[in-house]
């Protein structure tokens, strides 16, 4: 019996403390009308800030990825061009070799050599260059989630600080 009725005051108690916190809460919320005014007003500033920089970075990433991607077209040509030279050396070196010209053929051997050197050089820079393209476009992607969301955010301020200003 004991041990019920300890029950009972706890829970009685506890009803009544709740009851008591419920009360202090919503007569700390209404008298803060001018705090929550000014916190509204900063989160709004601090909001319309964090748009306009990821506006501005989103920019930024859009002009690496124009630039990487000119530089990817610049260097494919590139390897056009070396693939087409070592296909030229090559003849001629199997031109020179019938001819019995062994020195005309390591110069054609050394051509070869340092074309296929500038050969993977142009592809180690297609591949930095996609990699970065692909950074950017990520970049692009989080930049324009984090606009929409700071947007979402300044919305909501909005509507808090006009909330506040009715008194409710």
């Amino acid at each position: 019996m004991r041990q019920s009725i300890s029950k009972f005051m706890l829970m009685v108690f506890s009803s009544i403390l709740g009851l008591g916190l419920m009360g202090f809460t919503q007569a700390t919320t209404t008298g803060d009308n001018a705090a929550d005014k000014a916190n509204d007003r900063r989160d709004i500033r601090q909001d319309t800030r964090d748009i306009h920089r990821d506006k501005r970075d989103r920019r930024a990433d859009r002009r690496d990825i124009r630039q990487d991607r000119r530089d990817i077209r610049k260097d494919q040509a590139d390897i056009n061009h070396d693939k087409a030279d070592i296909a030229k050396d090559r003849r001629e070196m199997k031109q020179d070799l019938k001819a019995g010209d062994k020195a005309d053929a390591a110069k054609e051997r050394a051509d070869i050599k340092a074309d296929k050197r500038d050969l993977r050089k142009d592809e180690r820079d297609i591949h930095n260059d996609r990699k970065d393209v692909r950074t950017d476009r990520r970049d692009v992607r989080h930049d324009t989630r984090d606009i929409r969301h700071d947007k979402r955010d300044r919305r909501a301020d909005r509507k808090d600080l006009r909330h506040d200003r009715r008194g409710h």
